[in-house]
């Protein structure tokens, strides 16, 4: 079954243009997914809109959206209106502005979009279009009228065609400030420093998706098979929390810095050891000295009797 486009348009650069398709790039439509149910029946249970003062059900054709402008008091905005005030859709995308493929802060990143041709007759512009931007090692940026409104995509090149991220505005962002300003600044250098370099140094890889299990997703699919199955999930044992007294040996512990650290006092231990060797064969050679020169002070008063 060939996958349902969310939105059909053009692709515009220039006076190059083509028709082209977006398609969903993440879905969560795989995941493991519950009905509500009535416990004590075991049907389902539905929805129902209900009027919060009357507490009577609400037809759907009677539904509206309002904007509260004080308690309990509400403007009411018909479909109609709404419809009318979005901005009109001219179905196209062109390309406004090139960047660098990482020009944009990964916090302004919303929703991945394929972008492809609709017809083997516009793959050949659609092409030109994707290598020049390949070529060129650029993104581009498009505005649309996607989901009735008015949406700002960055777009770029894959190995085999074109993905349109849409992005958030800059009132949709929160500042940074607001979370990072209680943070102190701490002054971090020397043991400690050279210690995390070391562990980051160690760690580095590459970004492998397939090595990432959802384990929350997992863990209900055993629970669900162990249901129907009627036996019991085996309880995995929590992982014993690590005694860490300091900063400093928490970054020790990470790099092996525990068993690096418990071989020092051995060194000194076996220089303690040569230094006594050293003394007790000093000792040894004084004492065997001494007993020489006794028997030589001796020895004549053996001779003189």
């Amino acid at each position: 079954m060939a996958p349902r486009a969310n939105w059909k348009g053009y692709l515009k650069v220039g006076e190059l243009s083509c028709p082209v398709a977006l398609y969903t790039a993440a879905s969560t439509s795989d995941r493991v997914s519950f009905h509500i149910i009535n416990r004590e029946t075991g049907h389902r249970v539905q929805r129902e809109m209900v009027d919060a003062d009357t507490g009577k059900a609400v037809e759907s054709d009677d539904i509206i959206k309002g904007y509260e402008v004080s308690s309990g008091q509400y403007v009411l905005i018909e479909p109609d209106e709404i419809k009318a005030a979005v901005p009109e859709a001219d179905k196209t995308l062109e390309l406004e502005t090139f960047i660098a493929c990482n020009g944009v802060d990964t916090i302004y990143l919303d929703r991945p979009y394929f972008l492809a041709p609709t017809d083997k007759a516009s793959a050949d512009v659609f092409d030109l279009i994707r290598k020049g931007l390949e070529e060129k090692n650029v993104a581009a940026l498009a505005r649309t009228v996607l989901f009735r409104r008015m949406r700002t995509l960055l777009i770029r090149p894959s190995e085999e065609g074109l993905i349109a991220s849409t992005l958030n505005y800059d009132y949709e962002v929160r500042p940074a400030k607001e979370i990072f300003s209680d943070i102190k600044t701490i002054k971090i250098e020397g043991e400690m420093l050279d210690l995390a370099k070391h562990i980051i140094g160690t760690k580095k890889g590459t970004f492998d998706p397939t090595k990432f299990d959802d384990r929350y997703e997992a863990a209900l699919e055993e629970l669900i098979k162990a249901k129907i199955e009627g036996r019991k999930v085996k309880k995995k044992p929590a992982p014993e929390p690590q005694k860490v007294t300091s900063l400093l040996d928490a970054l020790r512990q990470s790099a092996g810095g525990s068993a690096s650290s418990s071989k020092t006092p051995a060194k000194k231990s076996s220089t303690k050891k040569n230094t006594a060797k050293k003394s007790a064969s000093k000792t040894s050679g004084k004492s065997a000295a001494a007993k020489k020169t006794v028997s030589r002070k001796t020895a004549p008063q053996r001779k003189a009797s």
